[in-house]
């Protein structure tokens, strides 16, 4: 793991955005990482929230490693946010 890329245990469903999203910290700036509804079913299955939330702590590393390898090709969109595809 990265030290200077941190991931804090605070994920969430985003209603407005559709997507579940979590938190990341770069060289200590605080950034969002976040996954769509779309993506969250063609990894996991159709689900709810709650299932998918279920699904991002079980698949957690997993999707850190995803995380950090867009972050080091600075994958942000123009909102600053990244996309996990």
């Amino acid at each position: 793991m990265n030290q200077a890329i941190l991931f804090p245990d605070h994920e969430s469903w985003d209603a407005d955005r559709q997507a579940l999203c979590f938190p990341v910290q770069v060289n200590g700036m605080p950034l969002t990482c976040a996954v769509s509804g779309a993506v969250l079913t063609r990894r996991f299955g159709e689900g709810t929230p709650i299932f998918w939330l279920a699904q991002f702590r079980a698949s957690r590393w997993d999707l850190e490693d995803e995380a950090e390898a867009l972050i080091a090709d600075d994958a942000f969109d123009d909102q600053g946010w990244l996309w996990l595809p």
